[in-house]
């Protein structure tokens, strides 16, 4: 993308954020003067502001420096078609300061001038946010809101695992998964060994085939099982607390389950909608939750698109080299975006069910010496190649074709295939 020059802008801007107020710096071009103009987090604020500038540079360009992608400010500047968003990497701004300030004092003014700096001497290597359309935007949420809340399942299903322990640890062993509806209405209405042993067979029965348990063996081995428990403890002091908070926790899960049900409705629609779905619908092991978030990780902008030795390196896939002298050692890849690595990574580890030379080539990997994890990744770093090459030729995955891509080539993947087979 061609940059524009400093004479396409009639100010530069920069912006050190924060939670409740701005530092705002401005400078005109052809001049050495900067304003200093802090604002307040308030949309009223923001909208006043750029209502001003607008009429003040007569609604030409202005170009802003920020060390962000994304949030409430920088949703709130992108309503303005005048302004265009160069974001900096927070960890430049850091060293930034930290070559002027030795005692790395921060100062938010100052830190508005730096970016204000960083903006004139180097756009050149600044590149202009430009925002996915608003189904990809929507979905990059999506995606995104669904980890952090298999997160808080986790953590939920963990607490209650803890406080049954105490109280009711029998009924760990009689359900295996516990973030099922199953299990929450289960203990909703016997918190309690006790509870449950008193439940009339016939309705512990009509209880489970109401949950979709049609096993008569299964259900005859959970019905024994509850009459032949022997209680950890018979201590009330002990028990009438636990059960009060396995309540509070189940009514907790249930919840986080229902919303995570919700976000993976909405996130089907969105992604189904979008036409390059299909091509991430066909991956091995991608499945509806992996279809959407890979789908998010190449986004829909191909012009801007980097290569697909770029993509690895900014994935946190590939490692890194560093030379001193003559020494060289290769180390993990520490700044990256975790979700990103995270959806590489566990994809990945998935294909290795559903494509058979992944299987091989994993094994591979660790004939070789590498742990799992590094063999995993390793073929992460195979599958973000084979992805950028489909998604960008608009072509979905053939494994076939692929297979006959690494025997013109020789591979010694083919031969080991060979022998596996």
């Amino acid at each position: 993308m061609t940059q524009p020059s400093h004479d396409t802008f009639a100010a530069f801007v920069g912006i050190d954020w924060a939670d409740a107020q701005h530092a705002i710096c401005l400078q005109a071009p052809g001049t050495a003067t900067r304003e200093s103009l802090p604002r307040t987090h308030t949309p009223e604020a923001i909208d006043a502001w750029g209502t001003t500038l607008r009429t003040r540079c007569n609604g030409q360009p202005v170009a802003i420096c920020l060390a962000l992608t994304k949030g409430p400010m920088v949703s709130a500047l992108h309503t303005y078609d005048f302004l265009v968003l160069f974001p900096s990497n927070p960890l430049t701004l850091a060293r930034y300061r930290e070559a002027f300030t030795p005692s790395r004092a921060t100062d938010d003014p100052t830190d508005a001038a730096r970016q204000l700096a960083l903006l004139l001497t180097h756009r050149d290597t600044l590149q202009p946010l430009q925002p996915q359309s608003p189904t990809m935007r929507a979905l990059a949420q999506l995606v995104a809101h669904r980890r952090r809340v298999v997160g808080d399942t986790v953590r939920r299903t963990n607490r209650l695992t803890r406080t049954l322990k105490n109280s009711f640890p029998q009924v760990l062993h009689w359900f295996q998964e516990k973030d099922t509806a199953i299990f929450c209405d289960f203990l909703r209405r016997w918190p309690t060994l006790k509870a449950a042993q008193r439940a009339r067979r016939a309705t512990l029965e009509t209880f489970f085939r109401e949950h979709h348990v049609r096993d008569a063996e299964v259900i005859a081995q959970r019905l024994q099982a509850i009459k032949a428990a022997i209680p950890l403890t018979t201590d009330d002091g002990v028990i009438a607390p636990h059960a009060l908070l396995v309540q509070a926790l189940v009514a907790q899960l249930r919840v986080t389950l229902q919303a995570l049900a919700d976000c993976d409705t909405a996130s089907a629609q969105r992604a189904q909608s979008h036409p390059d779905f299909p091509l991430f619908q066909a991956l091995p092991g991608a499945g509806p939750v992996f279809a959407s978030r890979l789908l998010v990780a190449c986004g829909d902008q191909r012009a801007r698109s980097a290569a697909a030795a770029a993509r690895q390196k900014y994935a946190g896939i590939a490692p890194v080299t560093a030379r001193s002298g003559k020494q060289a050692w290769v180390h993990w890849r520490l700044p990256c975006p975790q979700f990103l690595r995270h959806t590489c990574v566990a994809w990945a580890a998935e294909a290795i069910r559903h494509a058979f030379w992944a299987q091989v080539y994993s094994q591979q990997q660790r004939d070789t010496g590498k742990a799992h994890q590094a063999a995993v990744r390793a073929l992460a770093f195979t599958w973000i190649r084979i992805l950028s090459r489909c998604w960008q030729e608009c072509t979905p995955y053939d494994e076939a074709v692929y297979l006959q891509a690494l025997q013109h080539r020789g591979s010694s993947l083919m031969q080991n295939l060979a022998k596996a087979s």
